[in-house]
């Protein structure tokens, strides 16, 4: 199948670079960039990889981002296969990190957690496409315990790891003022197809058949108004690769999220 869309990288807006550096490098297994990106500012690369993943931007006095706020819910990194999940989840143990879920969804096999700003981090594996599981013609994903006995049988040994080579941004999950608006504008500029509406106040769309590549919700309520002097940890860009551009091109989603279009040549 032909790839058209490719999530490529995101900018988080962190309160303490060094803390997030010992966290997104020291524990999850991201390589930091060698040369520096500006001031207060860490690329972080999958091994082997040109183009940085995550780029850490320091704000200082950047709160965790309260339910009911617009913004980052979760930042998902897909890992190659089922192994390299259960490496990972070993190393996750062997740093006592804490973890938030083990979810299987049918699609894919999850692990989540926070970053020490409260960013919402899945890591995931997904499963081949011939076994996601549909019900009418549609795709039905679910949310079950994650059976963490087989994940972890499926390691030839006892070897822990961090995010391996192959690493990749598998999906952006969103908060949302308005599954409405979001739906338009996904759908519309982007060219989105929603995949599953089953799961109440949310929507999961992407492109290719994948089972998502954007997800919003509003499961933490209303927006909140709050003070707009706030600053907020979290997501501050997101760069899509569209085999579909001539040219860059920068939009504004309805909840203020600039994403950054560029050609997809690879």
């Amino acid at each position: 199948m032909t790839t058209t869309l490719q999530l490529r990288s995101v900018r988080l807006r962190v309160a303490d670079l060094d803390r997030s550096q010992a966290f997104y490098a020291g524990v999850l297994g991201l390589v930091p960039s060698a040369a520096p990106t500006g001031p207060r500012t860490l690329a972080l690369h999958a091994s082997g990889a040109a183009e940085p993943l995550i780029t850490l931007v320091e704000t200082p006095g950047a709160r965790p981002k309260p339910p009911g706020v617009s913004g980052l819910f979760h930042l998902a990194l897909l890992v190659p296969d089922r192994p390299a999940l259960a490496r990972v989840l070993r190393r996750l143990a062997e740093t006592r990190t804490p973890i938030d879920g083990l979810s299987d969804h049918g699609v894919s096999e999850a692990i989540y957690l926070e970053d020490p700003d409260g960013n919402g981090l899945e890591l995931y594996a997904d499963r081949p496409r011939d076994v996601w599981p549909s019900a009418n013609g549609t795709l039905a994903m679910f949310t079950r315990a994650l059976d963490t006995s087989a994940l972890l049988a499926t390691a030839p040994d006892a070897r822990a790891a961090g995010l391996p080579t192959g690493t990749v941004i598998g999906h952006v999950h969103l908060s949302t003022h308005s599954l409405k608006a979001a739906e338009a504008f996904y759908t519309g500029p982007l060219a989105l197809t929603v995949m599953v509406r089953a799961y109440p106040g949310a929507l999961f769309l992407a492109a290719d058949g994948y089972h998502h590549h954007i997800a919003v919700n509003t499961w933490g309520g209303p927006t909140a108004a709050g003070d707009s002097s706030t600053i907020y940890a979290g997501i501050d860009r997101l760069e899509i690769g569209l085999l579909a551009l001539d040219a860059p091109r920068t939009l504004t989603d309805p909840d203020g999220l600039r994403i950054d279009l560029v050609p997809l040549t690879s």
